[in-house]
């Protein structure tokens, strides 16, 4: 396995932050870029990145930049955590500047409308001949940057690249399993943050635990479903980027998405949500584009189609949240592992 020897990470949010000084940590040369010119200054100045982690120190050892051509010279690895609106306008301007060939990281959790693109996808479309791969998991920045014991999932089809990618992040408290089923652990990375939001929305109207309960797990089976029909392992689905990820941001208001169901629950609008939060939500777009495609599809998704109407038809929360418990009920489990491998 060839030693990584320059490495970049594109997006100075939250988890950019967390992955590149990690990365700096564990004694490799990384470079952060940051968009906002003003912010990279500030950051490299105080080592700290005070709008997305504050009171988290970063190493000496991690160069921080606005300039791309800087942070993208002669390096063999990149890692692109930027969110899924502007992802592949950052990719295309980084693909003059990259050599054919190296490894390319998305760490984002959010799917392209046009042609149902994952951000992996992206990657392959804009970058020559590049070798990618996915992070993935129940990763809070907040909780890794207080070095809280995290696990996450690399995935590609590429095993030496799961490895390289294991060595640069792994650490005491930080863990790297690897995943060969790529677009099942993207896919699942993307439509958790659909049943984060719904999961907001109960939270704030005070359910139980046996209702809380009940959401994940039916969760879990409905992005289970949806992306089997797409061609995703259903067993993908029962790993960290799947069961795990869910769990996390379903239950945790450290979860963007999480913080603004709760916000809509408690009578905002989506707009008033979205501001409250500060930050990109990924399952609201998420979940436009999801409902249209299992529509298309004819994919069974009522909780992904009851938040579609409280978020873009105006429907009243009560009304739905009624009309869904008159839904079908449909097989508990789904998906399972036959006893005789030649049955279909």
């Amino acid at each position: 396995m060839s030693k990584p020897t320059r490495i970049a990470v594109l997006g100075g949010g939250s988890f950019g932050t967390a992955i590149a000084n990690m990365i700096a940590c564990n004694g490799y040369p990384v470079t952060l870029w940051m968009r906002d010119a003003g912010n990279a200054e500030r950051c490299r100045s105080s080592r700290e990145n005070s709008a997305y982690l504050p009171g988290y120190r970063l190493d000496d050892r991690l160069a921080i930049t606005s300039d791309m051509a800087v942070a993208l010279a002669q390096v063999d690895v990149v890692f692109f955590s930027i969110p899924s609106k502007s992802f592949r306008e950052v990719v295309r301007a980084a693909a003059p500047l990259l050599p054919p060939g190296g490894i390319a990281i998305s760490t984002a959790k959010g799917i392209e409308e046009e042609g149902f693109k994952l951000m992996s996808e992206v990657l392959e479309d804009e970058l020559q001949s590049p070798r990618v791969g996915v992070i993935s998991g129940p990763n809070l920045a907040q909780e890794i940057a207080r070095q809280q014991i995290t696990a996450t999932v690399i995935a590609s089809e590429d095993a030496e690249l799961c490895q390289q990618v294991q060595v640069l992040l792994a650490g005491s408290y930080f863990r790297v399993y690897a995943n060969h089923d790529r677009y099942g652990v993207e896919l699942a990375g993307a439509l958790k943050n659909i049943y984060a939001i719904v999961s907001g929305i109960a939270s704030a109207l005070g359910v139980g635990q046996n209702t809380l309960s009940a959401l994940i797990t039916r969760s879990l089976a409905e992005m289970t479903r949806f992306a089997a029909r797409l061609g995703a392992n259903p067993m993908t689905f029962l790993g960290l980027s799947g069961v795990g990820d869910l769990i996390v941001t379903c239950s945790s208001p450290l979860s963007r998405n999480f913080r603004v169901g709760e916000a809509i629950g408690q009578g905002k609008s989506m707009e008033e949500a979205t501001l409250l939060v500060g930050q990109v939500a990924e399952g609201v777009k998420t979940t436009h584009i999801v409902k249209h495609k299992a529509d298309d599809m004819g994919v069974y998704m009522p909780l992904a189609s009851a938040l579609y109407d409280i978020l873009f038809e105006g429907k009243p929360l009560h009304s739905v949240l009624r009309n869904m418990m008159m839904s079908e009920q449909s097989e508990d489990v789904e998906f399972r592992v036959r006893s005789d491998a030649n049955e279909q």
